[in-house]
């Protein structure tokens, strides 16, 4: 009988803390997410890739259709050549009502999910898309900031 209290307090502690740490409210949390999302929006509309590469940590992956990028530096190079062949304006991403979900107990990562859209224009000519999507993440905090540690995302159009 002690063994089968035990059991069901350490089955309801789980419960607890996994409750806990996957609806993260904290105000701060969400406007230094919400910063972040700003910062990607604007950096993806002016098109600058060095911009976009600085939201992610050094060792971020970026998983695209195509395959993934391993790091910064491999990130702001793909973006580079992007935005030399295509002009993107109009970005958004916002995250899903139920984003985000802490990982682990020291609240300084969080995965989040949700939409994007976008318009992309080709540099020389009348080539013009409008393009929407899904994503999801990895954030981490370094230091005061928050940066992507993995980015997803595909295309639904």
């Amino acid at each position: 009988m002690k063994i089968r209290l035990v059991i069901a307090l350490a089955i309801g502690f789980a419960v607890l803390a996994l409750a806990k740490q996957t609806n993260p409210t904290d105000p701060q949390l969400i406007e230094k997410l919400n910063a972040l999302d700003r910062s990607f929006d604007e950096a993806f509309n002016r098109n600058d890739a060095a911009a976009l590469a600085a939201l992610f940590t050094e060792d971020a992956v970026l998983v695209r259709p195509q395959g993934p990028l391993y790091g910064r530096r491999a990130i702001e190079e793909w973006y580079t050549g992007v935005f030399q062949k295509w002009h993107c304006s109009d970005h958004f991403g916002q995250r899903d009502q139920y984003s985000p979900h802490a990982i682990g107990t020291t609240g300084s990562e969080v995965w989040c999910n949700g939409q994007f859209g976008l318009t992309i224009e080709e540099q020389k000519g009348p080539f013009l898309i409008k393009q929407t999507g899904y994503w999801s993440s990895i954030v981490v905090r370094e230091g005061n900031d928050w940066k992507a540690r993995m980015l997803s995302y595909s295309a639904t159009n």
